[in-house]
């Protein structure tokens, strides 16, 4: 078995472990694996341990992977997630390649994805990403904004609402942390019952997943666990 496949037999297994600890179905919390960076070498491997659903947060990279994935059959049941900040101008790009964006937070990114939507294509699932830590460095709009851009979501043709993505604080501060998870379990229950589509609380990544699962989190987001650090020179 090569190392991928060991690294994601052991984060499964952690879910699994979390899952049961917090009395959920393991079934009921998805795994993205986040293979930004990553070459394309790396995300075959994952595909061939059994891994459907990647992540990917660069548009111009990602573009250049999925066409490649694309051109061969067996990759056809891949799941491809745009999970980072996206610039207006590259929406385009993630539109008419991606069968999810996690990262939407802003009117004008609705606008731009819906009417980029090939009608080939099925619609472009949305989960919204909320700034749940309100730091200045990171994407997401504010808890105030999530249901009037739910309902511009709802309003979409070529969109499908599904939920919400958070990225919680760095710290090494569990209360901290799980009042932020807290916040966005509530926020994800108040979004569920107004929309029947949502289904996704996209939380939790390798430093912490257990919490986030504690917490409902429906989808981690792992990358390092599974493909090793990442390399940004």
């Amino acid at each position: 078995m090569n190392q991928i496949a060991q690294h994601l037999l052991q984060v499964k297994e952690r879910i699994a472990q979390a899952a049961r600890g917090a009395s959920r179905n393991p079934e009921q919390v998805r795994l993205l694996a986040v293979s930004k960076t990553k070459p394309l070498e790396a995300l075959m491997a994952a595909h061939a341990a059994g891994q459907r659903c990647f992540g990917e947060s660069y548009a111009q990279e990602a573009a250049t992977k999925i066409d490649t994935l694309r051109q061969q059959p067996e990759y056809n049941d891949i799941e491809l997630h745009f999970i980072g900040p996206l610039q207006s101008n590259k929406s385009r790009l993630v539109a008419e390649r991606f069968d999810w964006v996690q990262s939407v937070d802003r009117e004008k990114l609705i606008e731009r994805l819906n009417n980029q939507r090939p009608a080939s294509m099925a619609p472009l699932n949305v989960c919204l990403q909320i700034n749940i830590s309100g730091e200045s460095s990171k994407s997401g709009t504010s808890e105030q904004e999530i249901f009037r851009l739910a309902e511009l979501v709802s309003h979409s043709k070529r969109l499908v609402l599904r939920g919400l993505m958070a990225i919680p604080e760095h710290t090494s501060d569990e209360t901290v942390l799980a009042a932020q998870m807290a916040r966005m379990q509530t926020l994800f229950t108040e979004l569920a019952r107004q929309y029947p589509s949502v289904d996704t609380l996209s939380m939790g990544m390798t430093e912490d997943l257990e919490l986030a699962i504690a917490h409902g989190s429906t989808m981690v987001r792992v990358g390092t666990a599974i493909f090793g650090a990442r390399d940004y020179s």
